[in-house]
């Protein structure tokens, strides 16, 4: 069994005798594992940091094999976000979320194409708003999407301003009535063509967190990241 492909590098970890455990974030294979010679190598260390792409191929005798990788590194990400310690915890919280949401072996084209969009912004202006947005893409294809487009007590596609937190659905204030305290805020910039100021920036890392962590991480049964957090409270 036999696979190339330009891939998003998520994790390293040593396996013994210089060899490293790595896992990337394909285009046309989702996340997969596998075993890189020399990867625990000094020489190595520097072009191996989360986020950097690699032309990556990946062999095995047997597709149930955890297989090995052969890789040319095509472009780091974390030297030059060195000196933007926000840019830096966005990128960990990237490669940790997509490494702990999927499962393996699973393609996700349009995740993929939309996290590649995105550690590329890194560091430039709006990239939050970007974040934001990944997140509910994640979620979407995780298969936890939200329904912001429409209301769901009255079905306008106008005004909409809260969402539910127990079935992700929007809700106009005249939907919401007396339950409005109970529901979350659903910033204007999450809307189509919309931007997120600060405050909106916020709630929307609230409104995706309240799902990542109630439906996906309870689906897991387990936590979500620690890298997230790390990069909410300094948005925060």
């Amino acid at each position: 069994m036999e696979w190339r492909d330009e891939a998003i590098l998520l994790t390293t970890r040593p396996l013994g005798e210089g060899t490293a455990l790595i896992d990337v974030f394909s285009g046309l294979h989702g996340r997969y594992a596998g075993a890189l010679r020399g990867g625990a190598s000094r020489k190595m260390a520097p072009l191996l940091q989360p986020g950097a792409q690699l032309d990556a191929t990946w062999r095995a005798r047997l597709d149930s094999q955890l297989g090995a990788f052969t890789i040319e590194p095509l472009r780091g990400r974390a030297g030059p976000l060195l000196a933007d310690r926000l840019a830096l915890l966005g990128l960990g919280a990237v490669c940790a979320l997509t490494r702990y949401a999927l499962p393996e072996r699973q393609p996700y084209p349009e995740l993929y194409r939309h996290t590649l969009a995105l550690l590329d912004r890194l560091g430039q202006h709006g990239w939050l708003h970007d974040y934001a947005l990944w997140e509910l893409t994640l979620l979407e294809e995780t298969g936890y999407g939200l329904d912001l487009g429409q209301c769901a007590v009255t079905g306008a596609t106008e005004g909409l301003a809260y969402v539910s937190p127990r079935t992700g659905r929007a809700v106009t204030p005249e939907g919401a009535g007396d339950y409005a305290a109970r529901l979350l805020p659903l910033p204007n910039g999450l809307k189509i063509g919309g931007t997120l100021d600060a405050d909106d920036l916020r709630a929307a890392l609230a409104l995706s967190g309240h799902f990542l962590t109630d439906w996906l991480a309870r689906a897991m049964d387990k936590p979500l990241p620690e890298a997230r957090a790390r990069l909410v409270r300094a948005v925060a």
